[in-house]
């Protein structure tokens, strides 16, 4: 699989602040990658370092394989982003924001571009109503029009869905899935908001304090969020080696009297049954379910804590 982008050891510091610390990732060709991270947690200084508005303290950003300063800069030109505010001109309207870029960009074939590119985003090509009238919604579509009109490689999205309506929201889910499906864009987006992103992202980063805390794919997302068993005993050890050799659930170890055990539908009874069997005693045994905002907020909330503890 094709790497789109490879960061390595990045630090960006401000008067002797660090705004990021280390941050390492990888984003595969076709990914959807959600950057997920409370406000100003980094989110926005990693997405302006990758297209060199901030320049790193030290580390190293690689774009399509860029190797040196100048291929990085030349991978920028197969990259799209809309980072902090889309910017468009105030007194024009979509169609001749993007008639604009087009004669900008040397695209050619400008008027099936801008109508393909305003259909993709939602935006009615007819529709005069200049820049400065549009609905947030609007603005962040517009924004993203002028991202795709080149058709780039990567999309980089910062915050896009931050004070969105639902119905907005419910759009630009259903416009990113296009984007990757149809046009073949890997991507990433931000947002200090987990359930906004994850029906759209296939991996997620989660940053805090200027650091990558966790990665972690949709899939495990999907696990942690189904309903579970909890096994409290004394004896983890041999409850886990019954549950994984004899019936093969799929377990996790979570404190030294505690089992989560996976994959299981209304099977309290016969695990109950089995520990009995082999002589195991159940200090509890209940069904829970994850709550992944909850997940989130935790685990950066322990980062927080064995930061200030450092």
């Amino acid at each position: 699989m094709d790497t789109i982008l490879e960061i390595k050891q990045l630090n960006v510091s401000f008067k002797k602040q660090y705004a990021l610390k280390n941050v390492s990732l990888s984003i595969q060709k076709g990914e959807i990658y959600g950057l997920i991270g409370r406000n100003g947690a980094g989110k926005t200084t990693l997405l302006k370092s990758i297209v060199k508005l901030i320049h790193p303290t030290n580390g190293r950003v690689s774009l399509f394989g860029s190797s040196s300063e100048k291929s990085w800069t030349t991978a920028l030109h197969r990259t799209g982003s809309v980072i902090e505010i889309p910017v468009a001109y105030d007194q024009l309207s979509s169609w001749k924001n993007l008639a604009y870029y087009c004669k900008l960009r040397g695209i050619t074939d400008e008027t099936k571009v801008i109508e393909e590119t305003l259909h993709i985003v939602g935006l009615d090509p007819t529709d005069k109503k200049k820049f400065k009238y549009f609905s947030l919604g609007m603005k962040q579509k517009l924004g993203i029009a002028i991202a795709i009109l080149s058709r780039p490689d990567f999309l980089i999205l910062d915050e896009p869905i931050n004070g969105l309506d639902p119905l907005s929201i419910t759009e630009f889910r259903q416009m990113i899935k296009r984007l990757q499906q149809e046009q073949n864009m890997t991507i990433i987006i931000s947002s200090h908001i987990l359930s906004e992103l994850y029906h759209v992202a296939t991996r997620f980063g989660i940053i805090d304090q200027g650091k990558i805390v966790q990665e972690i794919s949709k899939d495990e997302f999907d696990t942690m969020g189904q309903e579970y068993i909890v096994l409290q005993t004394s004896q983890v050890a041999n409850a886990s080696r019954v549950l994984e050799e004899i019936n093969q659930y799929q377990i996790k170890i979570v404190a030294n009297d505690s089992i989560h055990i996976f994959d299981t539908s209304n099977q309290i009874n016969q695990i109950t049954t089995m520990m009995v069997h082999h002589q195991i005693p159940i200090d509890g045994i209940y069904y829970q379910k994850q709550d992944l905002e909850k997940y989130f907020t935790g685990l950066v909330q322990v980062e927080t804590e064995e930061v200030t503890h450092d």
